[in-house]
C-alpha cells in the first residue's frame, strides 16, 4: 500500500529543516573572518598634489612609520633624547600640522616631543572600523611601547583632549603627573553639534559621498578652486576629504562613536587622582563652547588638581591663533613640581 501523501509531507517537514540547518552551519561556521581593510593615507597621493607643499611627510624632523594591527602610523620624535617627554595629540580633522607653532618651540626648549597622526588622518592609515576612544587610546599605547617610553605628559587639542583623557583613564601607568586639555571635546551635547556635522556623519550620507562619481567631482573642485592664499589648515582638510576614501568615514564615525561626546566617565576616572590638569579654552570658541571647560573641571575627581587658563575672545584653534599664549601656559605648567 503506497504511503499516504500526508505522511510524506510530515516526514518532509521533520527531516528537511534540520537537514538544511545542518548544511548551513557546516558551510557557514568554518568561514574565516574578513581581514581588516585599510584605506591609504596622504602618502599615497602623487607628488604633484598640493598636500605635499602644505604638509609634507617630513614636515617635522625625526619622522618614521610603524605598523600596528589597525594599520600603519606616522609619527615624529623631536628634541633632545634626555628631555622631559611630551605627547601632542591633534584633533578631529587637521592632522599634526595643527602643532606647527608649538612642537618645534617645545623641542627647542629642551623637551622630547612625540607627534603622530591619528588613524584616518594625515599619513596614518584609515582602517574600516569603529573610530571610538578605545581605538585612539590603543593606538597611542602601542606607539609609546614601540618607541620605548614608559611615561609621558599628554597634551591634546580639541578631540585630542578627549583622547588624552580617555588614554589617562585607560592607561594611567603610561601618563605622568600632568595632562593638558586645549579646547577639549569629550562631553559635547548632541544639540550643540552643528547640523552640518550631524548630517555629514550619517552612514547614508557617508555612503553617497564616498561613491566614486561624488569623490571625482569633489577632487576636481578641490584641485581647481583653491586660491594661493587659502588657509593651509582648511586646505589640508579639503584635500583629505577629496582624495582619501577613508577620511570622511573616519570623521563620521568619530562624531557618532568617538571621543566627541559621552566621555564623562573618563574625566571622572580615579586615574586623574594625584595628577594636575591644565585646561586652556577660548571664550569665543564656536566649535566647543567655553562652557565645557568648567564642566570638564567639575567632573574631575577630588584628588585631581586643575587649572583653567581662559583666552579672552579666543576661538577654537588656539595653537594657531594664540601660540605664544599656549606656549607660555604650557611652560609654566610643565615646570611646576
Amino acid at each position: 500500500m503506497p504511503p499516504h501523501p500526508m505522511h510524506c509531507l510530515a516526514y518532509t517537514l521533520l527531516v528537511v529543516p534540520p537537514l538544511l540547518l545542518t548544511i548551513y552551519l557546516l558551510a557557514a561556521f568554518p568561514s574565516p573572518p574578513d581581514s581588516l581593510y585599510l584605506h591609504p593615507s596622504l602618502a599615497s597621493l602623487p607628488k604633484s598634489c598640493k598636500s605635499w607643499d602644505i604638509y609634507p611627510e617630513d614636515y617635522y624632523p625625526g619622522g618614521a612609520y610603524v605598523d600596528f594591527p589597525y594599520g600603519r602610523v606616522r609619527y615624529w620624535l623631536m628634541g633632545p633624547e634626555t628631555g622631559a617627554k611630551i605627547v601632542l595629540i591633534h584633533g578631529l580633522s587637521v592632522p599634526s600640522l595643527i602643532w606647527k607653532d608649538i612642537a618645534p618651540e617645545l623641542s627647542a626648549r629642551g623637551y622630547r616631543v612625540l607627534l603622530y597622526d591619528l588613524y584616518g588622518r594625515g599619513y596614518s592609515d584609515a582602517p574600516e572600523t569603529r573610530y571610538d576612544s578605545r581605538l585612539y587610546s590603543t593606538q597611542l599605547a602601542l606607539l609609546m611601547q614601540h618607541i620605548g617610553w614608559d611615561q609621558a605628559v599628554v597634551v591634546g587639542v580639541s578631540m585630542g583632549g578627549a583622547v588624552a583623557s580617555s588614554f589617562t583613564a585607560n592607561f594611567p601607568h603610561l601618563v605622568q603627573d600632568k595632562v593638558v586639555l586645549i579646547s577639549s571635546t569629550g562631553i559635547i551635547e548632541t544639540s550643540d553639534l552643528p547640523r552640518t556635522l550631524k548630517f555629514m556623519s550619517s552612514p547614508i550620507v557617508q555612503s553617497v559621498t564616498s561613491s566614486m562619481p561624488v569623490r571625482k567631482f569633489v577632487q576636481r573642485l578641490t584641485d581647481t578652486s583653491s586660491p594661493p592664499s587659502a588657509d593651509p589648515l582648511q586646505e589640508i582638510v579639503r584635500i583629505q576629504s577629496a582624495h582619501l576614501p577613508g577620511f570622511d568615514a573616519a570623521i563620521g564615525s568619530s562624531l557618532r562613536d568617538g571621543p566627541i561626546r559621552g566621555l564623562h566617565s573618563a574625566f571622572q576616572s580615579p586615574s586623574f587622582n594625584g595628577r594636575k590638569v591644565l585646561i586652556i579654552h577660548g571664550t569665543k570658541d564656536t566649535v566647543v563652547s567655553f562652557k565645557y571647560a568648567s564642566q570638564i573641571a567639575a567632573l574631575l575627581p577630588p584628588g585631581a588638581q586643575h587649572e583653567l587658563v581662559t583666552v579672552p575672545d579666543g576661538g577654537h584653534d588656539l595653537t594657531i591663533s594664540h601660540p605664544a599664549l599656549v606656549l607660555e601656559a604650557l611652560q609654566k605648567f610643565l615646570s611646576q613640581s
